[in-house]
C-alpha cells in the first residue's frame, strides 16, 4: 500500500494526493510516441510484419535495478529533462489511424502506471476497430486489471523470475500479484506472449528456467509463446555482463524439453532463435530477422503442411 501525504506523489510518482484526492498527472501527456514493428514488444504470434503505434508517459510502480528505460520509467513528470506531448485519447486514436496502424501498444514504461490514460484510449481504439496491446510487467491488483482487460487484443507480460527473493529484491515487488495476472490475463481469452529477461548470476541457472518453463506450461498452456531476452548492463546494474547467446539458446533448449511449444530469444541475433516452427511437423513457419518477416507460411491461422493450428492472431 501507497500512503501519500499531502502535496506529494506515490512510489510511482506520477499520482499526486491534492486536497485529499489522488490525481495523475500524466493522463495525456505521454513522453513518448512512435511506430514500430510489433515484433519489438515482442509480439511474434499478433499480426505479424505489421506496423504499431507505442505510447508511454513517464513512471513506474516497480523499480527494476537493470531497467532498459529507467530514464522515463524512473523519472518524475516535472523533471526538466523530460518532454510530455499533449494526446488525449481521441488524438491518440487518430494518429495511429493516420500512421496505418492496426493496433495501439501502451508501452515502453508500464500502462498500468498511466491506468486511466490506456483505458480510455483503449475504449476509442476499440470503438475505432484498434487493437489494444499491452506490455507491462503484470503488477495489478486483480479489479483493475479485470476491468482493463476488456479492451485489450493481445499482451506481451514480463514474468521476470519465478522467484519471489528476485522480485523482491531486483524489482522491489512480489510474484505473487504477476502469475495472477498473467493466469487471468490467460483465461480472458486476450493473445498473451511471456518475456523473461535473462540475467547473468541472478535468474540464469538451468534450474530456475525449466522451474518457470513448467509454470507457464501448468498455468497458461503449452501454446504459450515465451521469449528469452538477453541482458545488458544498464542502469543500476552495470556490473554484470551481457547475457551469452551460448546461455540463451541453452534457455531455450531446457523451455522447449520442459514441453512448450513457441520458444523465442531477443536481444541477441539468433540463427533460429527468432523463427516460428510448427509443433507438430517441426517446418518452418515464419522466418524473421531481427524485426523484419523473411517469410511468413501460416495460412488461415495453421501450418499449410500438416494443417496443425498455430496459436495467435494472424489477420
Amino acid at each position: 500500500m501507497c500512503l501519500i501525504e499531502a502535496g506529494q506523489s506515490g512510489e510511482c510518482r506520477v499520482r499526486v494526493n491534492i486536497d485529499g484526492a489522488l490525481r495523475t498527472v500524466v493522463y495525456g501527456y505521454p513522453c513518448s510516441i512512435a511506430v514500430d514493428p510489433i515484433e519489438k514488444k515482442p509480439l511474434f504470434h499478433f499480426l505479424p510484419g505489421t506496423g504499431i503505434l507505442s505510447v508511454a508517459t513517464v513512471g513506474c510502480n516497480l523499480h527494476c535495478t537493470n531497467c532498459q528505460n529507467w530514464e522515463i520509467s524512473q523519472a518524475n513528470p516535472e523533471d526538466e529533462d523530460i518532454r510530455a506531448y499533449s494526446c488525449s485519447p481521441e488524438k491518440l486514436v487518430a494518429l495511429t489511424k493516420q500512421n496505418n496502424c492496426p493496433s495501439l501498444a501502451y508501452t515502453y514504461t508500464d500502462p498500468i502506471v498511466y491506468y486511466e490514460y490506456t483505458s480510455d484510449s483503449a475504449k476509442l481504439a476499440r470503438e475505432a476497430n484498434i487493437r489494444n496491446v499491452l506490455v507491462t510487467a503484470g503488477y495489478i491488483n486483480a479489479e483493475p486489471w479485470k476491468k482493463l482487460l476488456r479492451y485489450v487484443d493481445a499482451a506481451n507480460i514480463d514474468l521476470k523470475s519465478i522467484s519471489d527473493d528476485f522480485y523482491r529484491r531486483v524489482c522491489s515487488a512480489t510474484l505473487k500479484p504477476v502469475q495472477n495476472a498473467l493466469v487471468m490475463a490467460k483465461a480472458s481469452g486476450i493473445l498473451v506472449e511471456v518475456t523473461n529477461l535473462v540475467i547473468p548470476t541472478l535468474n540464469d541457472e538451468p534450474e530456475q528456467i525449466g522451474e518457470l518453463a513448467r509454470w507457464v506450461k501448468v498455468n497458461l498452456g503449452a501454446e504459450t509463446p515465451l521469449h528469452f531476452s538477453g541482458f545488458y548492463p544498464r542502469y543500476k546494474m552495470r556490473n554484470l555482463p551481457p547475457t551469452s547467446l551460448k546461455t540463451l539458446e541453452k534457455a531455450r533448449q531446457i523451455a522447449k524439453s520442459e514441453g512448450l511449444d513457441y520458444v523465442y530469444i531477443g536481444n541477441v541475433a539468433s540463427k533460429e532463435g527468432q523463427n516460428t516452427y510448427c509443433p507438430g511437423c517441426k517446418k518452418l513457419l515464419i522466418e524473421r530477422s531481427g524485426f523484419t518477416i523473411m517469410q511468413n507460411r501460416i495460412r488461415g491461422g495453421g501450418c499449410p503442411d500438416c494443417e496443425r493450428e498455430i496459436y495467435g492472431v494472424w489477420k
